[in-house]
């Protein structure tokens, strides 16, 4: 099972690979503010767990090899539960803090009464 911060950091990425599927790694490690080997290790399991594929566009010797990263459907699925887990956690913390302010708001009529 992938760690709570770990998650957010997969999200992040899955979202940039969405957004620009040329993006390096170096870009991708420098936006979610991680080392470049983290990055690189988490984008190393996506692969192997086929969330996400990488396409070598160049094969003539002596260039740079440029690369692709595709999200793939099991990838796209990935991302949607991981926006649904994120957002119960987020519509949780709404109602606590609604629940905190509808108290404080009770007390505070209370006071003047």
């Amino acid at each position: 099972m992938i760690e709570q911060p770990q998650k957010e950091d997969i999200l992040f990425i899955i979202k940039e690979i969405e957004s620009n599927p040329k993006i390096t790694q170096r870009a991708i490690s420098q936006n979610l503010g991680i080392s470049l080997g983290k990055t690189n290790y988490l984008l190393r399991e996506l692969i192997k767990k086929g969330l996400i594929e990488v396409k070598n566009f160049s094969n003539h010797p002596g260039k740079l090899r440029k690369i692709n990263y595709i999200l793939t459907k099991q990838g796209l699925q990935h991302k949607l539960q991981l926006m649904q887990h994120f957002l119960k956690i987020k519509e949780s913390e709404y109602n606590l803090i609604k629940r905190e302010l509808e108290e404080l708001a009770a007390r505070e009529e209370a006071k003047i009464a």
